[in-house]
């Protein structure tokens, strides 16, 4: 195996086991403070550190990824979410608003770290297969970290299903520091690690496809967390009468299968001729199919439609078409960056994406409490329009950039 695709793997396989401690603290946290009496709101206030961090992070990872290398920024990632889950052991008298925010604040920056290695990985492994190659690398390793990110939401269910919630974050923190012992000896110093020292100004895009790229992601993730973060598990809980485990093993399936579909997107989505990844027509595209289903969903709500159904059918064909979206726009950002720069192009455009996080998190509590989940899905669909017309400035990827070096 080449030196460079197995040290790819290691940090792949790190994040892997991260995503599924970041799958299983969200899921513990929005379903443990909804049973200690939290309001729909106050658990997205929870999260708030979490997103506002995560877009510090990203604004400064890339660069700092680049300086250090991405396997230091993995492992001090993978060293604060383990303080972080460790933070949530404590008593209950304990657990204030404060303290639980700074808790999150931990681990969005340690997420974000993270992501930030992995993704910057892909565009030095491409080799020769040109941006086609590319595509399938990004969809593959974005698909299958939605996926296990699925099983992180089932696990943490599951656990404070089976051993509480002290219990279960005690465990998750013991296996992702084995993870990170283990990555800490199986990686060699400096992986991604660019030559020159790069200046913070340079994190700033002066690339203007790169910029309205930023934005459309902004707006697209913050229509999925707009109704998925707060408002669906809390319905399914306290409106369905669902479990913990049943909530949690429902949406574990659902990004699990939104991971499958993401890792299949390049077969689903038809290239050109000349073998390139899709465009900025097709960014528009899948935006604009993407509005119809939150829509759809909130009008078989207010019919009166059996609920149940209407969401797991929903669910199901919204999450097809935004993995197709996500993949897409994880594609771009990597074909429309220039090799030296795409640490820092990623970092940027991951800030924009947890800026979305960030105002749909906050959007999911409050619009669920004031207008209940069919307002989450409505303000959705506006933000996937949002998305649609920012990409009408998307152009299509250019076949002049050189091949990347394997590293």
């Amino acid at each position: 195996m080449e030196k460079g695709v197995r040290n790819y793997l290691v940090v792949t396989g790190g994040y892997w086991a991260f995503t599924v401690t970041d799958g299983a603290i969200r899921m513990l946290v929005v379903l443990y403070f909804h049973l200690l009496g939290y309001s729909p709101f106050e658990v997205a206030m929870l999260f708030l550190f979490y997103e506002i961090f995560g877009i510090v992070t990203n604004l400064v990872g890339g660069w700092l990824g680049a300086r250090i290398g991405l396997n230091l920024t993995m492992h001090i990632g993978m060293a604060m979410q383990v303080v972080a889950l460790l933070m949530l052991t404590v008593p209950d008298a304990w657990l204030s608003v404060a303290y639980v925010m700074a808790a999150q604040a931990l681990s969005g920056i340690a997420k974000d770290l993270n992501k930030m290695s992995a993704k910057a990985s892909v565009k030095t492994l491409a080799g020769s297969g040109g941006e086609s190659n590319l595509f399938k690398w990004v969809a593959v390793l974005t698909g299958s970290k939605n996926a296990l990110k699925g099983a992180g939401f089932f696990v943490g269910a599951a656990l404070l299903e089976w051993i509480g919630f002290r219990g279960a974050l005690a465990i998750l923190a013991g296996v992702l520091f084995t993870v990170l012992i283990l990555t800490a000896i199986l990686l060699p110093s400096g992986v991604g690690k660019m030559k020159s020292k790069p200046k913070f100004t340079q994190v700033f895009s002066n690339r203007p496809e790169i910029n309205w790229l930023a934005a459309a992601r902004f707006f697209l993730f913050g229509s999925r967390d707009a109704w998925f973060v707060v408002g669906l598990p809390v319905f399914l809980y306290s409106v369905l009468g669902w479990d913990f485990t049943a909530v949690g093993a429902f949406l574990a399936i659902w990004v699990i299968g939104y991971g499958i579909v993401q890792a299949s997107a390049p077969r689903l989505v038809r290239r050109s001729h000349h073998g390139q990844g899709p465009g900025g027509g097709t960014a528009r595209l899948w935006a604009f199919v993407l509005a119809l289903f939150p829509a759809g969903i909130a009008l078989a709500l207010q019919q009166g439609w059996d609920a149940t159904v209407v969401l797991i059918v929903g669910l199901v064909l919204f999450g097809i078409v935004f993995a197709i979206n996500s993949a897409v726009h994880s594609y771009l950002i990597l074909a429309y960056s220039d090799f030296d720069k795409v640490s820092m192009n990623v970092g940027f455009y991951y800030m924009a994406n947890a800026g979305g996080r960030l105002a749909g998190t906050v959007l999911s509590g409050w619009a669920y409490q004031t207008q209940g989940l069919e307002g989450c899905l409505w303000w959705s669909a506006g933000f996937v329009l949002a998305a649609a017309l920012l990409s009408f400035k998307l152009p299509e990827v250019s076949t002049g950039q050189k091949e990347p070096a394997v590293v």
